[in-house]
């Protein structure tokens, strides 16, 4: 038995920041990691395309001025391999690892009433003991496989974006099956299909998707936008997204027609989420949704060649920005090639995966490799995928089997001096992830200090706190079009999980505000003894 003050799960980009945070305070803490090596999320989405949808500059660290302006990043949106890199070089720079355990899965953690402390045991037989346990165990690190039909029995190679092996994979000479359209399914389509012979794609929903317009960051907008960094980051912390792109820019109910085009092109050419943000009606009125959603169902038209293709690839079975926007480069232009098909799954479902490929209504499809994109049991599928013990053994995923519920998206009633790193009933994946983060540690580092200079020995969310900060989540949610796509959001991609929408859609700076608040009142809403 390890006794620590602190226990941290995970060591991706909010695990590192909180034992930094922990450690600054004098505590004695551990993070315990499943992986091999830091970066959470982007140890395992190693696959071929695979980058963030935050521009690079806005999608890092902070905290420390020093590393900020120390760290080069190659491109306007990093790639995973630049991303890991920058996530090593923290653990590094700030001795991290000494503090992280690797290749550790956590298989409980279960809290003592009488010691007032939780113990923590790892699947190797490891336990620890600690007084805070925090869960930064991240919102997209549980990988959703697809129940198909006798995919037990295909010979090929079965690979999955989210569990990329680190060698990587050759596709050259091969049929390829990929199935799913999502964000890593329009990342990596345009890869392999420039390295296979064939490459069947298997689609059920389309998805918008907006250019990245990427490209290597010029050694003069990096130096122009270090010198800005201290009001860039502290006008993300202001906005809606925790990022410094302009937003809500008009109404676009409020422009005409011509003016109407003119800021659609105008933010298209942007590219990534500006399109989304720049406009205060469009994820609150169905009128000004459509005409976004046309203008980008128009720039697919203009792009794939065949009329067939294009309309298969058009979403119109949601409303714009319903489901998470993704960003590309070249994903519809590679339906121009002559290697490249896709099946609408929708029409033409999926029967059975057979040795040699799969089948469905119209026949069989023959690949050599079979890549699933398909995406994650998002934000509860790392915390419910382990056993939690709260007072008198109640389990976090029997409190949840209706739905997540908790205090701020950081605590959860019954469960004592345990938080939850951009958990549900927070901003979190509708935000700049790493400034998420910051701002949840921040927040709980800053509780724990408060609780240690106190001799606090307890601390709780209170369930009538709980209760009314659910309410208003889902209120807040059902008052926008995000609601209206079966959509991860609301967990709708995994079979029988119940659908309520998780994250919280009013914005981070109004979350973050409501955050500080509670800090100013001594904590309303905690129990604490």
């Amino acid at each position: 038995m390890q006794d620590r003050d602190a226990i941290v799960i995970g060591a991706g980009f909010a695990g590192m920041y909180m034992l930094h945070s922990l450690r600054q305070l004098g505590l004695s803490v551990s993070a315990i990691e499943r992986g091999s090596g830091v970066g959470g999320v982007w140890h395992w989405n190693r696959y071929p395309g695979a980058r963030c949808d935050v521009e690079s500059m806005s999608y890092s660290y902070s905290f420390s001025e020093e590393l900020e302006q120390e760290w080069v990043w190659p491109h306007r949106y990093a790639m995973q391999p630049d991303i890991l890199r920058y996530a090593n070089h923290v653990a590094d720079r700030f001795e991290l690892r000494r503090d992280i355990v690797f290749n550790a899965t956590v298989a409980k953690a279960e809290y003592d009433e009488t010691e007032l402390r939780w113990l923590v045991s790892t699947d190797a037989g490891e336990t620890f003991r600690c007084r805070y346990l925090v869960m930064a165990t991240g919102c997209l690190s549980v990988p959703k496989v697809p129940d198909l039909t006798g995919l037990e029995r295909f010979r090929g190679r079965v690979l999955h974006t989210a569990d990329w092996p680190a060698e990587g994979h050759d596709f050259s000479g091969q049929t390829v099956g990929l199935i799913g359209t999502g964000s890593s399914g329009i990342q990596s389509i345009p890869i392999i299909a420039s390295q296979a012979k064939q490459l069947r794609v298997f689609q059920r929903t389309a998805n918008y998707s907006i250019p990245a317009w990427n490209s290597p960051l010029p050694a003069e907008q990096e130096a122009e936008l270090k010198r800005k960094y201290r009001a860039l980051r502290q006008k993300a912390r202001e906005s809606y997204a925790g990022d410094y792109a302009d937003e809500y820019y008009t109404s676009v109910l409020d422009l005409s027609p011509a003016e109407r085009e003119v800021q659609f092109e105008k933010r298209w050419r942007e590219g990534g989420f500006n399109y989304q943000y720049a406009f205060a009606d469009v994820m609150v009125d169905e009128r000004a949704n459509d005409l976004a959603a046309e203008f980008v169902r128009n720039k697919i038209r203009a792009t794939v060649k065949n009329p067939r293709v294009a309309e298969i690839l058009c979403p119109k079975d949601h409303p714009f920005g319903s489901k998470r926007l993704c960003v590309d480069t070249d994903y519809f232009e590679t339906y121009n090639r002559e290697n490249v098909t896709i099946v609408d799954i929708k029409v033409d479902p999926i029967v059975e995966i057979t040795e040699s490929g799969l089948c469905t209504n119209d026949g069989e499809h023959r690949f050599d490799t079979l890549v699933l994109a398909t995406g994650f049991d998002a934000m509860t599928g790392a915390l419910n995928a382990i056993d939690i013990r709260g007072r008198r053994g109640a389990l976090l995923k029997e409190q949840w089997r209706d739905g997540p519920r908790s205090y701020l998206g950081v605590a959860v009633a019954g469960f004592p001096n345990m938080f939850t790193i951009t958990g549900p009933g927070s901003p979190s994946v509708l935000a700049n992830m790493i400034l998420a983060g910051e701002q949840h540690v921040e927040w709980i580092a800053s509780f724990i200090a408060h609780a240690e200079a106190n001799g606090l020995r307890e601390i709780e969310a209170k369930s009538e706190a709980q209760e009314d900060w659910a309410r208003m989540v889902t209120e807040s949610a059902a008052k926008t079009l995000y609601v209206k796509a079966n959509s991860w959001y609301l967990g709708a991609n995994v079979p029988g999980k119940a659908r309520i929408f998780m994250p919280y859609v009013d914005g981070f700076q109004v979350y973050a505000h409501a955050c500080e608040e509670v800090a100013k009142s001594g904590y309303r809403g905690f129990r604490m003894g």
